[in-house]
């Protein structure tokens, strides 16, 4: 029987033509998220994305499924413990997103420094004003909570701003782009330094509501926090209590514990918070640089049976 890659994704003749070329000896086969085709999956080797209602003919005994590549950086609604079971290897689309969250990131702290998410608003009401305190990035420090790819490439550009960059991740090492690191275990020191505090991390055990109150209250007077990682890293109640009695000054979120964020949810209507829909990773470059990573792990797959990047750690769920 043909061993078959079926993606779960809408992809162009030309990148479907790339998977075709990286993966002899296998065939394509293009099956519809909303409508998958069991069958097909049934038979698959390699899947590409994932869709609801697919674990059980994917994941059951005697099933030729040995990789799963995911279509996202964070696997948190995929089921890690039956994929495990199975000795099922996992990639991520880790390293797609660094070059659009950083800029929706940078987005964030200039509207901010420059008020123009106020300005924005007295536009609409045709006011003519200025508090006067518009300041600038320059001199300022972003405390960067997870030093992955994105995390990195926000490190690099607030160098190029005149910032001043510090690190949280699980282990205080050195990287480039960063003047000092922090172990997580750290946080609450790591955040007295921010004028920014940026949060990049995945969702995990560990990094749930990891931003609580005791964070909160332990961040700058005057500072920002931005998230662009998950929702369900922060307390979202906690969240509020520091924008509205410090120390907060505004809030830049792109991702939210409840998605889509309720219409009545207090969040819409503080004018120090800027809203916008997970979006941050969204990018017309996405699925050519998601087949990028693909076609070069099936090099590897193809010689050793196992792609070498981006693979997760069940353990860590990322």
């Amino acid at each position: 029987m043909a061993k078959s890659i079926v993606c779960l994704q809408s992809l162009t003749n030309e990148q479907e033509e790339a998977i075709r070329k990286a993966a002899p000896g296998f065939t394509y086969v293009h099956s519809d998220a909303k409508q998958p085709d069991l069958d097909a999956l049934a038979e698959a080797e390699i899947v590409i994305g994932w869709a609801k209602g697919i674990s059980d003919c994917l994941l059951r005994e005697g099933t030729p499924l040995r990789w799963v590549q995911a279509w996202s950086a964070g696997v948190e609604k995929l089921p890690l413990d039956r994929l495990e079971q199975r000795g099922i290897v996992l990639t991520n689309a880790s390293g797609v997103h660094a070059e659009p969250i950083s800029q929706v990131i940078f987005g964030f702290m200039l509207m901010f420094v420059r008020n123009l998410h106020t300005a924005i608003r007295n536009q609409d009401r045709h006011i003519w004003n200025s508090d006067g305190t518009e300041t600038e990035l320059t001199g300022k420090t972003a405390v960067i909570v997870g030093t992955g790819e994105i995390g990195g490439e926000t490190a690099q550009i607030a160098k190029a701003f005149g910032m001043r960059t510090v690190g949280v991740r699980r282990i205080d090492d050195p990287l480039p782009g960063f003047d000092a690191m922090y172990t997580t275990s750290r946080l609450k020191e790591a955040v007295t330094r921010g004028d920014f505090v940026i949060n990049t991390l995945p969702l995990t055990d560990e990094t749930r509501y990891l931003f609580d109150a005791s964070v909160f209250s332990a961040f700058k007077e005057g500072s920002y926090y931005i998230n662009i990682g998950r929702g369900g890293t922060t307390d979202t109640e906690a969240l509020i209590e520091a924008l509205e009695n410090g120390p907060l000054r505004g809030a830049g979120l792109d991702v939210f514990e409840t998605e889509p964020l309720p219409e009545d949810h207090p969040l819409w209507d503080m004018k120090q918070v800027i809203i916008t829909p997970h979006v941050a990773g969204l990018t017309d470059h996405y699925s050519d640089r998601l087949v990028d990573i693909f076609t070069e792990n099936m090099k590897s797959y193809l010689v050793s049976g196992a792609p070498l990047s981006n693979v997760v750690d069940y353990r860590r769920q990322y």
